[in-house]
């Protein structure tokens, strides 16, 4: 599963890069600090469903576009 987290966490900071969005602006986006996303991104620790479409809609990524069965082994 760490695995499937890393590659979840690589593809939330591509996205916010992709958007010219910094961690700090990105956790303002979407009402967190800048620490959790950094978890996030490094998986650390695993978002709640709720941060997850807020992230995906900040970013401007669909979700299933961030979350992929593929990285389930």
């Amino acid at each position: 599963m760490l695995t499937a987290r890393r590659a979840f966490g690589d593809r939330i900071r591509d996205a916010r890069l992709a958007a010219g969005l910094s961690q700090e602006r990105l956790g303002e986006l979407v009402d967190a600090d800048r620490k959790t996303i950094h978890r996030i991104e490094y998986a650390i620790s695993d978002p709640p469903l709720t941060l997850l479409f807020r992230i995906a809609r900040a970013v401007g990524v669909p979700l299933s576009e961030l979350v992929s069965e593929d990285d389930c082994e």
